[in-house]
């Protein structure tokens, strides 16, 4: 039960973040996903326990909103019962392309090796479901 809690952070952070709207950190309007697509990057890459970004460079008041995200995520985990201990990874990936549009992949993992990557399209985040072959 403890790892679905964890997942449910993960998508909570990175759909409150996909939104724009940021009522988690205080935060009514930022775009991750037009600036992803404005970069040569074409993605932004952000760990919520480090308050870090990689891939597409953000804005100041993106990065700002980052480091608020950070700051949200012992709120959230004490709201779930979870102790920042047992998190070892809590990233998510924001894009957008032709096909999908806006998308973001959730990853995140236990400090006991247990891993998990999810990927959502639109806004608010519909769980990806991809087809057997």
């Amino acid at each position: 039960m403890k790892f679905g809690k964890l997942k449910s952070i993960g998508h909570n952070l990175a759909d409150s973040m996909a939104s724009g709207m940021g009522f988690l950190i205080g935060i009514y309007h930022m775009n991750v996903f037009f600036e992803a697509e404005a970069s040569e990057e074409g993605h932004i890459t952000v760990d919520f326990l480090n308050g870090t970004a990689s891939g597409a460079k953000p804005s100041e008041s993106l990065s700002r909103a980052i480091l608020l995200f950070r700051d949200a995520v012992p709120l959230m985990c004490e709201k779930h019962g979870i102790e920042m201990e047992y998190i070892k990874t809590l990233v998510a990936r924001f894009g957008t392309d032709a096909v999908y549009g806006p998308h973001f992949r959730v990853t995140v993992e236990s400090a006991t090796g247990k891993k998990s990557t999810d990927q959502f399209i639109g806004i608010p985040g519909k769980r990806l479901k991809r087809r057997k072959s």
